[in-house]
Protein backbone atom coordinates (compact mmCIF):
# COMPACT_ATOMS: atom_id res chain seq x y z
CA UNK A 1 0.00 0.00 0.00
CA UNK A 2 1.75 3.50 -0.73
CA UNK A 3 2.44 5.65 1.85
CA UNK A 4 -0.47 8.59 2.79
CA UNK A 5 0.88 11.79 1.94
CA UNK A 6 0.55 14.94 4.58
CA UNK A 7 -1.81 17.36 2.88
CA UNK A 8 1.24 19.54 3.57
CA UNK A 9 3.15 17.70 1.72
CA UNK A 10 0.99 17.38 -1.34
CA UNK A 11 0.15 20.89 -0.92
CA UNK A 12 4.26 21.38 -1.53
CA UNK A 13 4.24 19.14 -4.60
CA UNK A 14 1.37 20.94 -6.29
CA UNK A 15 3.21 24.52 -5.72
CA UNK A 16 6.44 23.22 -6.75
CA UNK A 17 4.97 21.57 -9.58
CA UNK A 18 2.59 24.06 -10.66
CA UNK A 19 3.50 27.52 -9.85
CA UNK A 20 0.32 28.41 -10.32
CA UNK A 21 -1.19 26.77 -7.60
CA UNK A 22 1.02 28.89 -5.24
CA UNK A 23 0.11 32.39 -7.14
CA UNK A 24 -3.68 31.93 -6.49
CA UNK A 25 -2.96 30.36 -3.13
CA UNK A 26 -5.49 27.03 -3.69
CA UNK A 27 -5.71 25.16 -0.60
CA UNK A 28 -5.47 21.39 -0.08
CA UNK A 29 -8.37 20.76 2.79
CA UNK A 30 -9.19 16.98 1.82
CA UNK A 31 -7.17 14.54 0.06
CA UNK A 32 -7.21 10.48 0.21
CA UNK A 33 -8.81 7.25 -2.06
CA UNK A 34 -8.85 8.89 -5.19
CA UNK A 35 -11.00 12.03 -3.81
CA UNK A 36 -9.94 15.01 -2.81
CA UNK A 37 -11.20 18.95 -1.73
CA UNK A 38 -9.72 22.17 -2.42
CA UNK A 39 -10.30 26.04 -2.49
CA UNK A 40 -9.75 28.42 -4.18
CA UNK A 41 -9.95 31.82 -1.84
CA UNK A 42 -11.48 35.13 -3.55
CA UNK A 43 -8.98 37.17 -5.86
CA UNK A 44 -10.05 40.27 -7.43
CA UNK A 45 -7.93 39.46 -10.39
CA UNK A 46 -9.81 36.49 -10.95
CA UNK A 47 -13.39 37.50 -12.25
CA UNK A 48 -14.59 38.32 -14.88
CA UNK A 49 -17.50 41.38 -16.34
CA UNK A 50 -20.48 40.70 -14.35
CA UNK A 51 -18.63 39.95 -10.66
CA UNK A 52 -18.24 36.53 -10.77
CA UNK A 53 -15.02 33.97 -10.59
CA UNK A 54 -13.66 33.53 -14.57
CA UNK A 55 -14.41 30.29 -16.15
CA UNK A 56 -10.43 30.22 -16.46
CA UNK A 57 -10.25 30.38 -13.10
CA UNK A 58 -12.41 27.64 -12.62
CA UNK A 59 -11.20 25.18 -14.82
CA UNK A 60 -7.76 25.53 -13.57
CA UNK A 61 -9.28 25.03 -10.33
CA UNK A 62 -11.03 21.92 -11.49
CA UNK A 63 -7.33 20.72 -13.27
CA UNK A 64 -5.34 21.22 -9.69
CA UNK A 65 -8.48 19.36 -7.67
CA UNK A 66 -8.32 16.34 -10.00
CA UNK A 67 -4.47 16.49 -9.46
CA UNK A 68 -4.49 16.55 -6.48
CA UNK A 69 -7.05 13.26 -6.22
CA UNK A 70 -4.64 11.35 -8.27
CA UNK A 71 -1.58 12.18 -5.84
CA UNK A 72 -3.96 11.03 -3.15
CA UNK A 73 -3.22 7.51 -4.76
CA UNK A 74 0.04 7.73 -6.27
CA UNK A 75 2.12 8.36 -3.32
CA UNK A 76 2.83 11.75 -4.54
CA UNK A 77 4.09 10.35 -7.74
CA UNK A 78 3.13 12.50 -11.38
CA UNK A 79 2.37 9.79 -13.56
CA UNK A 80 -0.33 11.47 -15.02
CA UNK A 81 -1.17 14.17 -17.89
CA UNK A 82 -4.53 16.08 -18.18
CA UNK A 83 -6.07 14.90 -22.02
CA UNK A 84 -9.07 16.38 -22.15
CA UNK A 85 -11.88 18.14 -20.39
CA UNK A 86 -15.43 19.07 -20.37
CA UNK A 87 -16.77 21.79 -18.60
CA UNK A 88 -20.43 22.55 -17.86
CA UNK A 89 -21.16 26.07 -16.26
CA UNK A 90 -24.29 25.89 -14.77
CA UNK A 91 -24.43 29.16 -12.59
CA UNK A 92 -21.97 31.95 -11.35
CA UNK A 93 -19.60 31.10 -9.24
CA UNK A 94 -20.21 34.32 -7.23
CA UNK A 95 -17.45 36.92 -5.75
CA UNK A 96 -15.70 34.33 -3.10
CA UNK A 97 -14.03 31.35 -2.80
CA UNK A 98 -14.96 28.48 -4.67
CA UNK A 99 -14.51 24.49 -3.34
CA UNK A 100 -13.88 21.50 -5.77
CA UNK A 101 -14.65 18.01 -5.38
CA UNK A 102 -12.73 15.58 -7.32
CA UNK A 103 -12.98 11.81 -7.72
CA UNK A 104 -11.30 9.13 -9.47
CA UNK A 105 -14.52 7.94 -11.34
CA UNK A 106 -12.53 4.70 -13.07
CA UNK A 107 -8.50 4.25 -13.12
CA UNK A 108 -7.08 2.00 -16.03
CA UNK A 109 -3.65 1.00 -17.07
CA UNK A 110 -3.16 4.30 -19.48
CA UNK A 111 -6.17 6.49 -18.95
CA UNK A 112 -7.93 8.14 -15.80
CA UNK A 113 -11.37 9.49 -15.83
CA UNK A 114 -12.37 11.95 -13.37
CA UNK A 115 -15.43 14.72 -12.19
CA UNK A 116 -14.93 17.49 -10.38
CA UNK A 117 -17.96 19.24 -8.74
CA UNK A 118 -17.37 22.96 -7.91
CA UNK A 119 -19.54 25.42 -5.37
CA UNK A 120 -19.36 29.02 -4.36
CA UNK A 121 -17.54 28.41 -0.72
CA UNK A 122 -21.00 27.94 1.87
CA UNK A 123 -23.59 26.72 -1.35
CA UNK A 124 -24.84 23.49 -1.95
CA UNK A 125 -25.71 24.61 -5.43
CA UNK A 126 -23.97 23.61 -7.97
CA UNK A 127 -21.88 26.38 -10.19
CA UNK A 128 -19.64 24.08 -12.46
CA UNK A 129 -19.53 20.71 -13.37
CA UNK A 130 -16.29 18.93 -14.92
CA UNK A 131 -15.42 15.92 -16.45
CA UNK A 132 -11.90 15.05 -16.96
CA UNK A 133 -9.55 12.28 -18.28
CA UNK A 134 -5.61 12.39 -17.55
CA UNK A 135 -3.27 9.90 -19.77
CA UNK A 136 -1.09 7.41 -17.31
CA UNK A 137 2.84 8.48 -18.73
CA UNK A 138 4.44 5.20 -19.59
CA UNK A 139 7.90 4.90 -17.84
CA UNK A 140 10.96 5.01 -19.79
CA UNK A 141 11.23 2.06 -21.66
CA UNK A 142 7.69 0.57 -21.04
Amino acid sequence: MPNPLTLADMQAIMRAGVPLVAEWNIEVLAAEAGTALVRLPFSPVLLRPGDTVSGPALMGLADVAMWAALLSVSSGRDDCVTSSMTVNFLRPAGRGAVLAEARIVKRGRRQVFGEVLMRAEGSEDLATHVTTTWTVIAPAGA
